[in-house]
């Protein structure tokens, strides 16, 4: 991560991973974090068998085109429906482009009828796990911090500090926004 971070924000990073840190649960292929939602690694993303036993009918990649990382509508065909989004998880993509459009794309899954949504990459620990914190933040209207708390309670995940730094954004923004309009 740059220096060019004010330290005030660095040390609100620092908070969010002392609660990844107290994660005790150990890595797995696959983990639903919410009714509905699972957070995966590429493997089981490139399972059928096990997305059909898991009853997906929906797969986010958010690792879409990266080495390793194979998947398209045409891959799935009629048993999923696919979204990608070729995210790299370094300190200098912006990821939050993405939020938006993935929390949709989330709630719209959960929505229709049986609707299971498995979000991955290739570990299942850092842009898959933003995106889903995200969506939790974007329409289940939970705070970062309590996003966090409620999913390493299913899932070791591990965020990397750029993209918690942007979430960090995307939590005000909301914070601020529901202050002066509590529906939202």
């Amino acid at each position: 991560m740059s220096d060019h971070k004010p330290s005030q924000e660095l040390g609100r990073v620092k908070q969010l991973e002392t609660i990844l840190d107290s994660c005790t649960l150990e890595l797995t292929p696959v983990d639903e974090v919410w009714p509905g939602l699972y957070i995966g690694n590429v493997a089981v993303a490139q399972n059928k068998k096990t997305l059909c036993k898991l009853g997906i009918t929906h797969v986010l990649n958010a690792a879409h085109s990266k080495q390793g990382s194979i998947g398209d509508q045409s891959f799935y065909g009629d048993i999923c429906v696919y979204f990608g989004i070729p995210a790299e998880d370094s300190d200098n993509f912006d990821l939050s482009l993405h939020f938006r459009s993935a929390a949709d794309f989330i709630h719209a899954a959960l929505k229709a009828k049986d609707g299971k949504v498995l979000v991955h990459c290739i570990m299942g620990m850092s842009r898959s796990a933003s995106l889903v914190l995200a969506y939790l933040m974007l329409h289940q209207r939970l705070t970062l911090s309590n996003a966090l708390k409620h999913v390493i309670q299913k899932r070791a995940i591990y965020p990397n500090q750029y993209f918690l730094s942007l979430l960090l954004k995307l939590d005000d923004q909301l914070s601020f926004k529901r202050r002066f309009c509590p529906l939202l």
